[in-house]
């Protein structure tokens, strides 16, 4: 029987008496955002920090479960983007009186959708552009501006954002991208909390070593 305090994904204020923080997904409308279950932004109308974002160029950005993004942060995307192949960058053709058809696709600097993995904590005040892939386990400091991928498991910084350091092992990460705890269900990610919480990073290993196989033979 589930309890009446059992996880809603569904909820747009996950915390009692505290409206400052939300979940992102029930909060979406538009179509060309999508998000997953659980992951939250420190702010309300997270839509407002997503920005030149117009049906007609058709990028997506895409969060994925579990990520926790701070207050301030934003998605600028292709939509900002000028053609920048010719003489002048000015957009004429979105102002009146001015002669200019638009710029066909093809003549701008577009980037495509941007990707938000798993677990990712994004700090406030964080700025990202177009098309970037951010992997899942991803940690980006404050006030960062991500202009290129970052790879999974990683902690970047900086103006333009660097990747500092890993943050596991090799065996560790590729430990926990073989687990997915993101994509279990929710009985199954209660049991993995003791785990992916524990700050003993050999004991997890030892323990997700032997869940996998676990999970390996029971399929």
């Amino acid at each position: 029987m589930t309890d009446k305090n059992f996880p809603d994904p569904e909820k747009i204020f996950p915390l009692p008496n505290f409206n400052a923080l939300t979940y992102i997904k029930p909060t979406i409308t538009r179509a060309n955002i999508i998000a997953g279950d659980f992951s939250y932004y420190a702010g309300r109308d997270f839509e407002s920090r997503v920005t030149h974002h117009y049906e007609f160029i058709g990028d997506k950005l895409i969060i994925g479960k579990f990520c926790q993004i701070g207050a301030g942060v934003e998605f600028v995307m292709n939509g900002a983007n000028h053609q920048m192949n010719c003489a002048t960058t000015f957009p004429f053709y979105i102002f009146g009186g001015w002669n200019q058809n638009p710029p066909a696709m093809s003549d701008l600097p577009l980037k495509g959708d941007t990707v938000i993995g798993n677990d990712v904590w994004i700090g406030q005040n964080v700025t990202i552009l177009p098309g970037v892939n951010v992997g899942d386990g991803v940690i980006i400091g404050l006030n960062s501006t991500v202009t290129h991928d970052i790879p999974p498991y990683t902690i970047a910084a900086g103006n333009p954002a660097r990747v500092i350091r890993k943050r596991f092992d090799d065996e560790l990460t590729g430990l926990l991208l073989t687990l997915r705890w993101w994509d279990k269900n929710t009985d199954e990610i209660q049991r993995l909390i003791p785990i992916i919480t524990c700050s003993d990073l050999e004991n997890v290993k030892r323990k997700l070593k032997i869940y996998l196989a676990a999970d390996c033979l029971s399929q």
